[in-house]
């Protein structure tokens, strides 16, 4: 089996702390090289970020690996979180540009990821891992996929060690993806984004806003499964294997699934590989 990881955002209320710990204990037994936290947009999860990287290291003895945005956030604020990043022994950081919350006009100091990349290596040298962000359907703000493919080789060029993709179902996107961005120089590696299907209408709604594309026929059989919450679940996971299994065949160095803090969808993924 490839590397595998796993992506959390951080939990708030007592029920979401229950949840994220059973998530995290059954996740657990596959062995994941790390577990990454999202960073809240605006800093409006500014320090459930570092508690969560915290409990997974310390309550749950594995790699919690923090995201960091220079959305909102100062030099001096994305410095102090490095900082208490090392002291908590990370050595390892996804860097993204983040999401403008809606009504926030100012970005921070830092517009981009790959200037976020650059202060990163500035302050710290080489001690950080540091993930970016590639998207092989291409960046919805990006003016085409030429432009998309320079933005992210100016992260590598910044200091980037590796990409970690928006999730997708068409894994001809990230085939093609890959091999534009060698053509381009880059050789860093590309990690696989993979979203399980939990809840269908959630990821109508998640893809609209990112980009993701859904094929049409997934949608369709989607529906034909009607209010059979089972055959749903079993034709999500089915579908996504397959998917996963495809990137390994095609040679992907490792998968990386967004869990939105739930175990069953992912396990059923792995249970199939």
């Amino acid at each position: 089996m490839l590397p595998i990881s796993f992506e959390f955002y951080p939990p708030k209320t007592d029920e979401q702390h229950a949840q994220f710990d059973r998530t995290v204990r059954k996740l657990k037994a596959y062995a994941p090289q790390f577990m990454s936290v999202t960073f809240g947009a605006g800093g409006s999860t500014l320090s459930h970020t570092p508690e969560t990287v915290q409990r997974l290291r310390g309550e749950h003895g594995v790699t919690g690996v923090p995201h960091l945005t220079c959305v909102g956030g100062s030099r001096e604020e994305i410095r102090t979180l490095l900082k208490l990043y090392r002291a908590l022994g990370c050595d390892r950081i996804v860097a993204l540009r983040g999401d403008l919350p809606s009504g926030m006009a100012r970005s921070g100091d830092l517009r981009y990821a790959n200037e976020l990349v650059q202060l990163i290596r500035d302050e710290h040298g080489d001690h950080f891992h540091i993930e970016v962000a590639a998207y092989p359907e291409t960046h919805p703000q990006a003016d085409d996929a030429q432009a998309d493919l320079r933005h992210f080789k100016a992260k590598v060029d910044a200091g980037a060690s590796g990409a970690i993709t928006q999730y997708f179902y068409n894994a001809d996107a990230y085939f093609r993806f890959v091999e534009d961005a060698r053509a381009l120089g880059i050789d860093a590696p590309i990690v696989p984004g993979v979203m399980p299907i939990a809840n269908f209408s959630q990821l109508r709604r998640f893809s609209e806003a990112c980009g993701a594309e859904i094929p049409r026929w997934i949608a369709k059989r989607m529906q034909a499964h009607g209010d059979d919450a089972e055959a749903v679940r079993e034709f999500a996971a089915d579908v996504v294997a397959g998917l996963c299994r495809r990137l390994i065949d095609g040679g992907a160095p490792a998968l990386h699934f967004y869990t939105l803090n739930l175990a069953k969808p992912t396990q059923s993924i792995l249970q199939r590989l």
